[in-house]
């Protein structure tokens, strides 16, 4: 059986369920890898830290899935704007839907709004060119609210010098921001204990790396009941956590220009701020805990004083134009992998829609749920064309999906294009005479799409 396959979004999940596709022995299946950006790898490109270069070799094995015959790039197109859904339906067998999830969840307190995203902040530095150009880092003291790895991502970049982080692929003006960043102190805070803590241990014992730089924890903070202990029984990578956070605990202050304090069972309640709106601290319930794994307030707070408040509470994904989405989860309705019609109980699915990814279960997890995720949605794909419940496409040719998108004008990037760009990328980073490097990021959307463009 032969199928076109549209896939909407590319990043990991998007990939990865383009290559499982192309996988499959038992059909001759084309790719069509659609993609907002100018450029490919969502979450990996734009969404890691720059000194974290061994998690963005993921694009290496990623950029093997893109050089196969059967899948071609067609970047620098909103799906929903520059063409429908409907008209996705129209000329592919089927269609993966696979956003991701790239805005921040609100924080729910007095004076949230003051609170910057965590989003926002890796968007700007990550040269993602949707964000801010320049950011104000004036602050000396900085609170971050949240203690998974995006906290300690942002922590870390706090706390680091810019000439610690212009070895790495940072565009000219996140370094011109960076290195006037005047931050001493960072506070961390997490209204749980450390077996709570959802860390990876990488990723902890990596804050501690720089010179300029000392991870601090109360003793006080170090605590576990019956229920934390089990889970760090039963669990080697929160086992692990707990054993860095303990050695944390354990060192007395030292000169590092930079600290970075971890605190626990401190709910944070209130962004303090003056007369004129301007943040002048955050305000913590201290908690405790319950003897079941879970916590209680115990009425005692603290006033923290910091300049700049940040929230690592979680992502959230963004509706796609024409299709089902549950504005509670924020996910597109699902049974799995097929999109359903409704959030309700016993609705029915969508014709030809499938979705995968953060947008299809919520932003957790890590690149192996991506994969389960991805196998799971293209199974019932395949279930499906092979039951006939799949309905043809009006449009048959493989190139008519470029006709239309010329015919309305859409300036369209390739992979042949990524390629260019990648290159230009690669000989800035090699050409800047202070900070050689591998690569230094084109920032700007029209400079990054004069590389990636189709050739007419």
């Amino acid at each position: 059986m032969s199928l076109r396959v549209a896939v909407v979004g590319a990043g990991p999940a998007g990939i990865y369920a383009s290559d499982l596709l192309l996988r499959n022995a038992e059909h001759d299946i084309h790719v069509d890898l659609f993609e907002q950006m100018p450029a490919p790898f969502g979450l990996i490109r734009y969404g890691v830290a720059p000194d974290h270069p061994r998690i963005k070799g993921i694009v290496k094995s990623l950029h093997r899935v893109l050089d196969k015959d059967n899948l071609r790039l067609i970047a620098n197109v909103t799906v929903g704007r520059d063409i429908t859904i409907d008209e996705l339906r129209d000329y592919y067998d089927a269609v993966i839907l696979s956003t991701g999830a790239v805005r921040d969840r609100e924080l729910l307190i007095p004076n949230g709004d003051k609170s910057i995203g965590a989003g926002e902040f890796v968007g700007f530095y990550d040269g993602n060119p949707r964000f801010e150009r320049d950011w104000n880092l004036e602050a000396k003291e900085v609170a971050v609210i949240g203690v998974g790895n995006v906290a300690l991502d942002i922590s870390r970049v706090l706390a680091k010098t810019g000439d610690e982080l212009a070895v790495t692929e940072i565009p000219d003006n996140v370094y011109e921001s960076l290195k006037k960043n005047q931050a001493e102190t960072v506070h961390m805070f997490g209204r749980r204990g450390p077996a709570q803590a959802k860390f990876t241990p990488k990723e902890l014992r990596e804050m501690d790396l720089s010179d300029t730089i000392q991870v601090l924890v109360d003793p006080e903070d170090i605590d576990y009941d019956a229920a934390s202990e089990e889970v760090r029984r039963a669990d080697k990578s929160i086992d692990l956590n707990c054993q860095v956070l303990e050695q944390y605990a354990m060192r007395e202050p030292d000169d590092a220009p930079h600290k970075i304090h971890i605190h626990f069972f401190e709910e944070p309640v209130e962004v303090l701020v003056d007369e004129a709106g301007n943040t002048t601290g955050i305000r913590t319930e201290r908690q405790e805990l319950d003897g079941n794994g879970g916590i209680k307030g115990t009425g005692k707070f603290t006033d923290w004083p910091v300049q700049q408040v940040y929230h690592a509470v979680g992502y959230r994904s963004e509706p796609v134009e024409d299709v089902p989405f549950d504005l509670e989860r924020h996910v597109i309705p699902n049974d799995g992998g097929r999109v359903l019609a409704s959030a309700e109980e016993g609705a029915a699915p969508e014709d030809k829609l499938y979705v995968t990814g953060w947008i299809k279960r919520g932003p957790v997890g890590l690149i192996g749920n991506t994969k389960s995720d991805a196998k799971e949605t293209t199974d019932m794909l395949l279930a499906d064309a092979d039951a006939g419940k799949l309905a043809a496409p009006s449009h048959t040719g493989i190139d008519d999906i470029l006709g239309l998108l010329r015919e309305r004008g859409i300036d369209y990037a390739t992979w042949a294009g990524w390629y260019k760009l990648d290159e230009a990328e690669r000989a800035l980073g090699e050409a800047d005479e202070k900070f050689p490097r591998e690569r230094k990021k084109i920032v700007e959307w029209e400079d990054m799409l004069s590389h990636s463009r189709a050739d007419d």
